[in-house]
């Protein structure tokens, strides 16, 4: 865990100097790097490169004496060694201009290996030129500092006292429609924080207003500085190395400064803290004791170095770091997976991956995206609670202080929250026994319980242990450690050990049926209370995988061939009922007949009728009146009814064909198999064939496979189905049996 973080410092400017404080670790040391050594022309042509190649003729080439391999092991060329272990930096910097500028009257030097003392050298500066550096002037102060010299950055929050040497809050600058603290929740952090625009806290956040006293302090400013070992360019993204810096910033270095920045207005507290430290530093500097001495027992009399050394040793472990300022307790962490920020996103795990970026409510907001790596907080999921038995006892969260009633309404919600919560009850349904908004009221809680790492978002358990599990890919600790933990934990003679719990389940997620905990390894109605305490142990330790059930619809060439089928017979049958009604020749005219002759536009379409009256019109005899027309009427009018009469019947023909065609893909395959992806956006085609699967089904459970086979994708697990779908487990097993043919359903971790 930030394994570029190679020590913190603590650096002051006051009326006594600049002085390097306090360090943590007593010897930092950087990662070693190689550098590529200059190929030796001696060397036989297989061991030189195409740059040497291509800078040489072929003669030279065919010259080349044939040697043994070198060996680059040993050879100290290839060290790339940094600057500070050949010289002290700080003298390569001039002192009279005050900027990072190579000094005229100073030249590098490689030749001699000097010997630094150890009170005032780290990472070849001294200490007093670290602190000039480091400690800026006032215009600099109290906004983000980084500073990146050679291989190394420095990066902290540099604050200063006011242009009268005396330290106070400044106004804070209250925005309008602000809330107040009667609207405060859990998911603000509990130690006190503050702008990063601002230049310090203000009276109003602490309660207390600044020590009157009339000593004027002789500490000027003070900084507290993370020092990072540059990553090299080739195994970093420039983009995310701006992040990770910025997260360290965030988390660390301007948290722990604004607390140390409010005790020092408060109490004067850094500035007794570093008289301390000064004065235990040049008692051992004259007693001549090593700088280990000093180090242990700065711990001891100081309050800022051990936190210094327990943050460093936290960040490193990949731990919370839990401190104590001035009596002020202080919680402070960086996420777990923030070193994946220094590697190309190629490298990192496709799991990391949330498929519910787009939903904003199952997001863990923007403080808690980057490096934590979180399952999706959603609904259907639960909460499991980690060191319930020491810091988070509901017993000790009452009869802890409360300042006032705002939190001790505050710490009844959590005490209320914390003994409903079991990881056999869903998010949801945890909201629905507290009567409690999920989105304002249970999430908070739980961004605020994962945040400080009392509690962890797993996948829920059935009651009766009928869950399936995997083992995780991954076990944090090694088997052997596990496996003493685990008998120490639980020596009933009931109970198998770790290794034989892990085999079994090992083995249960070949079974087709029966793979679930309870099937494979308690078998006993009577054992479920204590294996829930083996499940949840194992669950804290990231030992097992909840196996989901997920499913997809598959439209089978049984199938695809009925549904075409019953599509051509409809066609079919719309085809034979088009007929066409000829007049009889016999000669002998009815009523409608005569009324044809008399007036055969009557019979026609309004289109049929025009083209009938031109024909007419352009007839050879020239006259325009119907009534003097010289020609038998009869057969052209009857003509052009049957022509109208097979139009109209084709135009319905057509209409009917238009609604058995409307949807049907000739592109899809309508004798292979296929897999529906998404029934949700199906296409037409696949519209007809999700409907066929209910013929003959009972009407109630083809309703129900409608309404819920959008959910049929493959994605989407059964839990997040039941949620979504709002159905019981015992209804989707009956959708399930019902349209087995149809259904592909397999087991997959969440």
């Amino acid at each position: 865990m930030a394994e570029t973080l190679l020590a913190l410092l603590l650096v002051t400017n006051s009326a006594k100097g600049s002085n390097l404080v306090f360090r943590w670790p007593e010897s930092p040391q950087s990662s070693p790097r190689l550098s590529r050594s200059r190929p030796d022309p001696k060397l036989s042509l297989s061991q030189l490169d195409n740059p040497w190649k291509a800078s040489h003729s072929q003669d030279a080439l065919e010259r080349a004496e044939v040697l043994p391999p070198k060996d680059y092991a040993h050879d100290p060329e290839y060290r790339w060694e940094r600057p500070n272990a050949l010289r002290d930096r700080s003298l390569s910097y001039s002192h009279e201009s005050g900027r990072a500028s190579p000094s005229r009257d100073m030249a590098y030097s490689f030749d001699k290996v000097s010997s630094p003392d150890e009170y005032d050298h780290v990472l070849g500066y001294s200490g007093e030129f670290l602190a000039n550096v480091l400690c800026p002037h006032k215009a600099m102060c109290h906004q983000k500092f980084e500073l990146v010299v050679d291989d190394l950055a420095f990066i902290g929050h540099p604050v200063c006292a006011d242009s009268d040497t005396r330290w106070s809050f400044k106004p804070e600058k209250i925005k309008p429609g602000s809330r107040g603290r009667e609207e405060r929740d859990l998911d603000s952090s509990s130690s006190p924080h503050i702008a990063e625009n601002s230049t310090s806290l203000s009276p109003e956040l602490t309660g207390s207003e600044p020590p009157s006293s009339g000593k004027a302090p002789w500490l000027h400013t003070f900084h507290l500085v993370l020092v990072l070992d540059l990553p090299d360019p080739s195994s970093s993204a420039s983009g995310n190395l701006a992040k990770y810096f910025n997260t360290l910033y965030e988390q660390i270095a301007f948290t722990l400064t604004a607390v140390l920045y409010q005790e020092q207005v408060l109490s004067n507290f850094v500035e007794e803290e570093c008289d301390v430290l000064l004065s235990l530093k040049e008692t051992c500097i004259t007693n001549g004791e090593p700088y280990s001495k000093y180090s242990a027992s700065a711990l001891e009399i100081s309050s800022i170095a051990p936190a210094m050394k327990t943050i460093f040793e936290a960040i490193k472990s990949s731990s919370m770091a839990y401190v104590t300022i001035n009596y002020l307790p202080l919680e402070l962490q960086l996420p777990p997976y923030l070193d994946s920020l220094l590697h190309s996103q190629d490298d990192q795990d496709a799991d990391s991956i949330d498929p519910y970026d787009d939903d904003p409510t199952l997001t863990w907001g923007e403080h808690m995206n980057l490096g934590w790596k979180l399952p999706t907080m959603a609904p259907w999921k639960t909460l499991l609670l980690l060191d319930i038995d020491n810091e988070m006892d509901p017993h000790q969260i009452l009869n802890g202080p409360h300042g006032n009633a705002d939190d001790k309404t505050l710490a009844e919600g959590l005490v209320r929250f914390l003994e409903t919560a079991s990881v056999t009850l869903s998010l949801y349904d945890m909201a629905n026994l507290l009567d409690w908004d999920l989105e304002s009221q249970v999430y908070p809680i739980v961004r605020w319980l994962v945040l400080h790492r009392r509690a962890k978002v797993v996948d829920v358990v059935h009651a009766g242990l009928k869950t399936a599990f995997a083992l995780s890919p991954k076990f944090g600790s090694t088997l052997s450690q596990l496996s003493t933990e685990f008998h120490d934990a639980f020596p009933h003679p009931a109970i198998p050990p770790l290794a034989q719990i892990l085999a079994t389940v090992s083995a249960s997620t070949s079974k087709q049926t029966d793979n679930h905990f309870f099937a494979s390894v308690v078998k006993s109605k009577e054992l479920i209370p204590m294996y829930h305490d083996v499940v949840l142990w194992m669950l804290k330790r990231d030992i097992l995988t909840t196996l989901h059930l997920r499913i997809r619809v598959v439209a089978t060439r049984e199938l695809k061939l009925r549904v075409k089928e019953e599509r051509d017979r409809k066609i079919m049958q719309s085809g034979g009922s088009v007929k066409f009604h000829k007049r009889s020749k016999s000669g002998s005219d009815n009523g409608d007949s005569v009324s044809r002759t008399r007036n055969p536009s009557f019979f026609l379409s309004p289109r049929s009728a025009r083209n009938f009256a031109r024909r007419i019109s352009s007839n050879e005899s020239g006259k325009s009146e119907i009534s003097e027309l010289n020609f038998d009427i009869d057969e052209p009018m009857h003509r052009l009814v049957e022509e109208e009469e097979a139009s109209d019947s084709e135009q319905d023909n057509s209409e009917v064909d238009d609604q058995e065609e409307s949807g049907w893909d000739t592109t899809e395959d309508h004798l292979s198999p296929s897999m529906i992806n998404d029934p949700g956006k199906a296409t037409p085609m696949q519209r007809r064939w999700l409907s066929a699967m209910s013929d003959g089904k009972d009407p109630a459970i083809a309703k129900r496979f409608e309404l819920i086979n959008q959910y049929f994708d493959g994605k989407k697990s059964d839990d997040e189905i039941l949620y979504r779908a709002e159905i019981s487990r015992k209804q989707l097993r009956e959708v399930l049996h019902h349209y087995e043919d149809y259904l592909q359903t397999f087991l997959h971790p969440s």
